[in-house]
């Protein structure tokens, strides 16, 4: 029990202090950020073609639908997603929940840099004024939430 809500406050805390994505455990090799911004729009819609997905990527990355297929390829040999053949085109979804993504990446993450533990992350980040208000107010709700 003990484990369950440290892993679940872990979770909440990464995901509200820092953004960080992560993965399921059935994924083996880590997705690039170019990849990772295709994941996004797939989390949010699905299915969707290639086409589809290279107009929502967003005018900022400026790529063509050519460049959107090739991390889908990518994504594809990394088993995060799949496709099924729509006529003459493919339609493209996410193998792998958003969530358990951001879970196993946050998982991966501390215990890499912080040696598996929590409070080192929120020491380092207090030190460096890297928690607004905000952060410290979502993470009391958080801690009290637990406790009760």
């Amino acid at each position: 029990m003990a484990h369950d809500k440290n892993f679940l406050l872990t979770t909440a805390v990464i995901s509200t202090i820092t953004g960080v994505v992560e993965k399921e455990s059935r994924v083996v090799e880590r997705i690039s950020d170019a990849e990772h911004a295709v994941m996004e729009v797939l989390w949010n819609q699905a299915p969707l073609t290639a086409q589809d997905v290279a107009e929502r990527i967003g005018p900022d990355r400026d790529w063509t639908a050519n460049t959107v297929k090739t991390l889908l390829g990518r994504l594809l040999a990394k088993q995060v997603i799949a496709h099924e053949a729509d006529g003459r085109r493919y339609l493209y979804r996410p193998l792998v929940a958003r969530n358990d993504y951001v879970e196993r990446e946050s998982r991966r993450m501390i215990d890499r840099l912080f040696g598996g533990k929590l409070t080192p992350l929120v020491a380092h980040l207090a030190e460096r004024d890297a928690l607004t208000d905000d952060d410290i107010a979502e993470i009391e709700a958080l801690l009290k939430g637990l406790k009760s």
